[in-house]
């Protein structure tokens, strides 16, 4: 199972707004019962496709710029990034095939 590099208000821009692949991020929280429920789907496919899509996470708690500057009113929320820019996003605990199908939208 592939390691989710996290990310904060502080390296975001250049690991996802600038990363040369798109992006998957996962907002989430230590208390969030969901969150839990979906990280070993995103870990699964960060092991999958991690040479085509990057797979990272921010914790909400600890980074609350970021969220509220891209709208993420609830958690889990994923949102995919393709060239800087919001493609695609999930709000709450989906099965795997939605996330595999948002990968797919951007390989």
């Amino acid at each position: 199972m592939a390691e989710l590099a996290d990310v904060s208000d502080q390296t975001f821009e250049a690991e996802v707004l600038k990363s040369d692949k798109p992006t998957l991020v996962d907002f989430w929280a230590e208390w969030c019962a969901p969150c839990r429920q979906i990280s070993p789907i995103l870990h699964d496919l960060a092991s999958t496709y991690g040479d085509q899509v990057k797979v990272v996470k921010m914790n909400i708690d600890d980074n609350p710029n970021t969220p509220s500057q891209y709208g993420v009113r609830a958690i889990p929320t994923v949102l995919a990034f393709s060239n800087g820019q919001v493609v695609e996003q999930i709000t709450g605990a989906r099965p795997k095939a939605a996330f595999e199908e948002m990968i797919q939208k951007l390989v």
